[in-house]
């Protein structure tokens, strides 16, 4: 059953609301099923009843984060219409007011999807989260950042990052340079991601007195890591014995992310994943969360979730063969 409302329109930030062109209020007609029109200071609303509360609430909320002074680009508007679509139970005011975070003063995070909250709710609450899936989806990324903003808010006092180096060994002997000079650019996403969010003369700094360490895995091995911020990056590719080992490195105090996509496995054939294990052995375990993404989650290039998808079609169907 469709029904028509009348809601009044803030007397400000209309150009921010709709977005260039209108385009933002056509995203949120596409993603509610609602007919949206102006006339005057009115927004003329068609649709189903609870999607019409949706917009009700979102023009509210709206009006009373703009009068606060928060600024928000196009993007971030979209991304917020399109959690409140998945997830009613949020709103515009969580989004801009309690989802966002800077965590050095460079550069501000957000959710971009439902999963990504997901995956940074479950992150605050727990001390052990697996994040795992498809390339693309900001796994790797928002972990930096909540290790950024732990430190920064002093909840921890260092923070390790490490990758098991699966191309770091006999085929990269060749390469001029000790053991981190050849290891280095197989762990540079994950510099990239800090000097994103960090000035770079900060990340320097706390590169060289060891309050961030980045590091192969095997580096790791005979160490007890306290009152640190941990992520294992990349963890596909550690085998059974790795896993285990990075797992009881956690020491008091600290906190650890394990990320991981299981459809891009480099291990040698007939070498079982550490990753796909932990996730039959620890599933059941309180304080220890899963949060899994997919292609709708992927933040790339479009064309990125095209390909993902396409990809995870066709192993389905050798699956099925």
């Amino acid at each position: 059953m469709t029904d028509s409302r009348k809601l009044d329109l803030p007397a400000q930030g209309l150009n921010t609301l709709f977005g260039v062109q209108d385009q933002n209020i056509k995203f949120l007609e596409s993603l509610l099923d609602v007919r949206i029109g102006v006339r005057g200071n009115e927004l003329l609303i068609d649709g189903e009843p609870n999607d019409i509360a949706t917009v009700e609430q979102i023009l509210n909320d709206f009006r009373d984060v703009f009068a606060e002074g928060n600024s928000f680009s196009d993007k971030e508007l979209k991304d917020a219409f399109k959690q409140i679509a998945e997830d009613r139970a949020y709103s515009l005011k969580d989004h801009f007011q309690k989802a966002r975070f800077n965590p050095s003063g460079k550069k501000t995070v957000a959710p971009k999807t439902a999963n990504q909250r997901k995956y940074l709710d479950a992150i605050a609450k727990n001390d052990l989260v697996f994040g795992i899936g498809v390339a693309g989806t900001g796994k790797s990324f928002l972990a930096v950042a909540m290790a950024v903003d732990a430190l920064f808010k002093k909840q921890v006092s260092r923070i390790i990052l490490t990758r098991p180096a699966v191309e770091a060994g006999e085929r990269l002997g060749f390469l001029p340079g000790d053991l981190q000079d050849k290891v280095d650019p197989y762990l540079r996403p994950l510099y990239d991601a800090l000097f994103d969010l960090v000035d770079g003369e900060k990340v320097t700094k706390m590169l060289e007195k060891r309050i961030i360490e980045i590091a192969p895995l095997a580096f790791m091995r005979g160490r007890t890591l306290s009152d640190a911020f941990i992520i294992l990056d990349e963890a596909q590719n550690t085998t059974s014995e790795q896993m285990k080992m990075f797992l009881t490195r956690i020491g008091f105090g600290s906190k650890a992310v394990v990320t991981g996509d299981i459809t891009q496995i480099d291990l040698p054939r007939g070498q079982k994943s550490g990753l796909k294990e932990a996730e039959r052995v620890l599933k059941d375990i309180d304080m220890i969360d899963f949060v899994y993404f997919s292609e709708k989650d992927v933040v790339r290039h479009k064309l990125v979730q095209m390909i993902v998808k396409a990809y995870e079609e066709r192993a389905s169907e050798h699956g099925a063969d």
